[in-house]
């Protein structure tokens, strides 16, 4: 059995046991956290939402919060003498799937 979730903007197919990095969520390591918007439900008898699946519901544990690789940022403008050197990295959490309840 599998759902498709959407948290911080985007989907995510997930199932039971299986680890995901979503965008950073205001959460404390350890803590359980619930996904409500749940779009498909996947398995023997399927559920398609429109928009989404009504009483459906994933609930996780956090396992890490940390911050990706850094991303760096180069502008130039050739014969102008302008240039500008930047850095990102995006948080992100890491989240076990524990059940999906359909």
């Amino acid at each position: 059995m599998y759902a498709i979730i959407e948290t911080g903007g985007k989907q995510y197919k997930v199932a039971e046991g299986e680890a995901i990095f979503v965008e950073k969520l205001d959460a404390n390591e350890g803590d359980k956290v619930t996904f409500d918007d749940v779009v498909f439900v996947g398995g023997k008898t399927p559920k398609v939402g429109s928009p989404l699946v009504d009483g459906a519901s994933v609930e996780g544990k956090v396992d890490k919060q940390g911050k990706g690789k850094k991303i760096r940022i180069f502008r130039y403008k050739p014969k102008k003498g302008a240039q500008s050197k930047k850095g990102h990295r995006q948080p992100y959490t890491k989240v076990t799937i524990n059940k999906i309840n359909a």
